[in-house]
């Protein structure tokens, strides 16, 4: 009997120790990744000569030097072409990959392995294959510097990925209650509004703010595809470099100030983006 307990006492002590060394692993981990983050945040609120210092500085007084500079350079207009073009991406992306994620998973297509290929196998091109055509097809209708048709090309970008987080939440609805509407009398359209929509309205939540931080988060086609009117906050982002060095303060402040409407938005929606995201994780 007692050589039971001290067997069972002995496992405890073993998953405890496990337990803790387990956590102790995960803060470390979770401060190496978030250290850079509150380094950034930091230099935000200090002169440029500690910010550009070679030895780090912990203990300062605070200034909003770099956050009045970033200001100062019209950033108010970058913040807003980037939530317009993400705002339309988001749009797009899921207004189209309902249908689509329905059509590959519910009522299912012939050869869906096929479409899901194509789909996922557009995002393998690189940009720089696309750009050339895209600038000349813009500078053909006019279009070239305008918001809108970036938010357009940001939608189309981020729908493969959209459609395929989609499917695996579509996959994850009972065919009962499907069967069960159709029965009723449920045409295709209150189908997917009406019964299979609030099922998985967490994980459209989820696609949705991953569309949404994509398309906020893009360079490349946002530097070769707009000027001045419609440029966003990543290329401005990339105006502060200076080869002299003196950029380090005003930098980290702007880039916190871009960081936040995806912190917010990850904030606001994370019941929503943890339960969309599990979804399709346990059959």
């Amino acid at each position: 009997m007692n050589s039971r307990n001290d067997t069972t006492s002995s496992t405890r002590s073993t998953r405890s120790a496990r337990g803790a060394l387990t956590t102790l692993v995960t803060w470390i981990l979770v401060l190496i990744f978030f250290f850079p983050v509150f380094w950034m945040v930091l230099n935000g609120f200090k002169p440029e000569s500690l910010a550009s210092s070679v030895d780090p500085t912990f203990i300062f007084k605070p200034v909003t030097e770099g956050y009045q500079l970033a200001m100062d350079r019209g950033m108010a207009g970058y913040l807003q072409n980037s939530l317009t073009a993400a705002v339309i991406a988001t749009i797009i992306s899921v207004t189209l990959a309902i249908p689509a994620a329905y059509a590959l998973s519910i009522r299912r297509v012939k050869n869906v392995e096929n479409s899901l290929s194509f789909f996922i196998s557009t995002r393998f091109m690189p940009l720089a294959a696309i750009v050339l055509p895209l600038f000349m097809i813009f500078k053909t209708i006019g279009l070239l510097d305008n918001i809108y048709m970036l938010g357009i090309v940001y939608g189309a970008m981020n729908l493969p990925v959209t459609v395929w987080m989609m499917r695996s939440f579509f996959l994850e609805v009972p065919y009962e209650i499907i069967e069960a509407a159709r029965v009723d009398g449920a045409g295709m359209f209150r189908e997917i509004v009406r019964i299979v929509l609030p099922l998985v309205l967490p994980g459209v939540a989820a696609a949705a703010l991953i569309s949404f931080i994509f398309a906020w988060n893009e360079y490349f086609l946002a530097l070769l595809l707009t000027s001045s009117a419609a440029r966003t906050t990543p290329p401005f982002l990339g105006s502060f470099v200076d080869g002299r060095g003196q950029f380090l303060a005003v930098l980290s402040a702007a880039a916190t100030i871009a960081a936040l409407p995806v912190i917010l938005a990850g904030w606001a929606a994370q019941k929503q983006l943890v339960r969309g995201l599990s979804m399709g994780a346990i059959k």
